[in-house]
């Protein structure tokens, strides 16, 4: 007789053992048809599944986030029934759920195009209405492996042969489709009713560029139409906002193949990047940060020191010079416990903040190459912070309130905080471990922040906080870190002097706000759809003339506004006015600056935003004052 505890604390008794679908009827019928899976004492599974003994049991139905991951997973194999029925000569390969959808991979001979994926999305809705009961099979390992050489699907059974011997492999039936999958599973493929495939790409074989090329289609899965529609449209939105379209348009940079994942920065561009840097150099003054720099190229023994040539050494470019080898720095933690360790240090000299606009390199391969999000050559706002384990939660709260000031200043104001806790494979005492926890999560609690622990997602040297942002658009960009390293000091024979008058190994620190410059640009360009705030503005202002008359006065205007620091072009081109303004518009210039003959004479002029608010025509003092102050309140 087992006793079910629901989400809501009630207890219900049952006679014999029950399934999560009864569980579902006996709380109501409304329940029993939303529900899709079940989550018994916190372990997903299928609504089918028998729960014999005492258990706590929540239903997962389409609003919650466990309940997408099961509609979009069994919308890949949904998907890959149509296919097959379409395409019976197709191999099916893996398909996972990713971020807001799924993808499948096929061995095809048939290479499948737009208008495919009409064919299989009309497939897929039929296969929808015969409601087809989704079956758990368990097959032995070996038995597996025969079935799938049988149906001629080749990459199962590689997958398969992978796998452990003696391994029990659960399958998933849908009518005549089966699939090696782990699940759990709708009930039925009638749950399966808002979905829209997306596009095809090449993918190789288990990722590897040594493999085959398969055919990957993306599709999206909701639990219902008004959220299929809203992801929709935030694409729709993505795609205006994509900063590769938009630098192009405001002249910013570009990327081409002599250089890949490497950024040429354009004057306008340039001026967005130096503002950046500016900008924070600035703020970590003000926090109490010493700037240095340090060498791009450095022996390869200090990588191998630090353990990075372990860790990161293929994504590491090296070179060789009088039978040296040297790497391009990928990161610059290894150089800056170079600089701390010139010279004696005393407690008294910590905690010491050492920051570097560090310029790194990492051989990201070409096909993860995206624009300003993903480039091979970067500069982070990278800082390291060298302290006692007493100071850890001070120097972390502290952290905390630079980071809030800084993002606000950009716009951010939705940041999501997790804390990534001790991995099973680390270095340090548990002890050690315990205090740093402890101060990262009280550093958390004192600023009255909601966060989440990732349990065991620390790296094996220290914990760690990651910041994320929320766009306009509700996606999440991790950008913020600050991480405990008990390792890297001892490994580098870093050292300061105690109040007892011994050497001690100081607590290091790792810390950035912005990530890098790039990324951060990219987010930022997307995030405001190229309408920077006029602080940010690479070009604040144009002057613009009607006619030749007043090419003399826009000419003295512009002057006087970049006597006063502002970024002004001016533009004498004998052009219409309205030509004019529609490509600076779309260049997104904060301020149309137009003089006409009326302008002119009243010593004024006529002042048009880029939101397409129009002042009129005012005095040159009033829009210095107003553009000043914008400009000083970040705005």
């Amino acid at each position: 007789m087992p006793r079910i505890t629901l989400a809501d604390g009630s207890v219900k008794t049952f006679d014999q053992p029950v399934t999560g679908l009864q569980v579902a009827e006996s709380i109501g019928p409304g329940l029993a048809k939303a529900a899709l899976a079940v989550k018994v004492n916190g372990q997903l599974q299928d609504l089918s599944v028998p729960i014999a003994e005492d258990a706590t049991v929540s239903i997962v139905t389409p609003r919650d986030e466990e309940g997408l991951e099961v509609i979009r997973h069994s919308t890949a194999h949904l998907m890959a029934q149509a296919v097959k029925r379409l395409y019976p000569e197709v191999q099916v390969t893996i398909g996972p759920v990713i971020e807001d959808g799924f993808y499948y991979d096929f061995a095809s001979p048939h290479h499948f195009t737009e208008q495919d994926l009409e064919k299989i999305s009309a497939e897929m809705k039929k296969i929808v209405k015969e409601k087809l009961p989704v079956q758990r099979l368990e097959m032995p390992r070996e038995e597996a492996i025969r079935f799938f050489r049988e149906q001629g699907e080749d990459y199962k059974a590689e997958i398969i042969e992978s796998i452990p011997e003696g391994e029990v492999l659960s399958l998933y039936k849908q009518g005549e489709f089966v699939d090696l999958c782990r699940g759990p599973h709708v009930p039925d493929t009638g749950k399966l009713k808002v979905f829209k495939l997306m596009h095809v790409a090449g993918a190789y074989w288990r990722g590897d560029s040594n493999n085959e090329m398969l055919q990957r289609i993306y599709g999206t899965a909701w639990g219902d139409k008004k959220d299929l529609k809203a992801y929709l449209h935030r694409l729709e939105e993505a795609e205006k906002r994509d900063h590769r379209k938009l630098g192009k348009r405001m002249d910013l940079f570009h990327f081409q193949e002599e250089a890949p994942g490497m950024v040429f920065w354009h004057p306008n561009g340039w001026t967005l990047y130096q503002n950046l840097r500016q900008y924070m150099r600035q703020k970590q003054k003000q926090h109490g940060y010493q700037e240095i720099n340090t060498p791009q190229l450095v022996d390869f023994s200090l990588w191998q020191k630090s353990g990075h040539a372990d860790k990161f050494g293929d994504d590491m470019f090296a070179v060789e010079s009088e039978e040296r080898k040297f790497a391009i720095k990928p990161m610059n933690c290894p150089c800056h416990v170079q600089v701390y360790n010139q010279g004696l240090k005393s407690y008294r000299d910590l905690p010491l903040r050492l920051a570097e606009f560090g310029s790194c390199h990492r051989n990201e391969p070409s096909g993860a190459l995206h624009g300003l999000m993903r480039v091979r050559g970067f500069v982070q706002d990278d800082a390291h912070i060298f302290c006692t384990e007493d100071d850890i939660q001070s120097e972390v709260s502290a952290f905390i309130d630079f980071l809030h000031e800084v993002y606000a200043d950009f716009g951010f104001t939705d940041v999501i905080y997790r804390l990534s806790t001790r991995p099973e494979q680390r270095v340090g005492s548990d002890a050690i471990w315990d205090k740093a926890e402890k101060a990262l999560a009280e550093a958390l609690d004192t600023k009255h922040l909601d966060w989440q622990e990732l349990p065991g997602e620390g790296a094996f040297y220290g914990p760690k906080i990651e910041f994320s942002l929320k766009d306009c658009l509700g996606r999440v960009w991790q950008c913020g870190t600050i991480q405990v390293d008990f390792s890297m000091p001892e490994r580098l024979e870093a050292s300061f002097i105690g109040p007892d008058g011994h050497k001690q190994t100081p607590v290091m620190l790792h810390r950035a706000i912005l990530g890098s410059f790039e990324r951060f640009i990219g987010i930022l360009i997307e995030h405001h759809a190229g309408q920077l705030p006029l602080w940010l503005a690479p070009v604040q202002a144009v002057v613009m003339n009607i006619t030749d008359n007043q090419a003399d006065y826009a000419t003295k205007l512009a002057e006087t506004l970049k006597n006063q620091g502002l970024r002004v072009d001016l533009d004498l081109r004998n052009e219409k006015i309205g030509y004019k303004i529609r490509e600076h518009t779309l260049s997104k210039v904060p301020y149309l600056l137009v003089v006409g003959d009326q302008e002119v004479a009243n010593d004024q002029v006529a002042v048009r935003l880029l939101n397409g608010e129009n002042l009129g025509s005012v005095d040159q003092s009033v829009l210095i004052d107003r553009m000043l102050r914008q400009v000083a309140e970040k705005k």
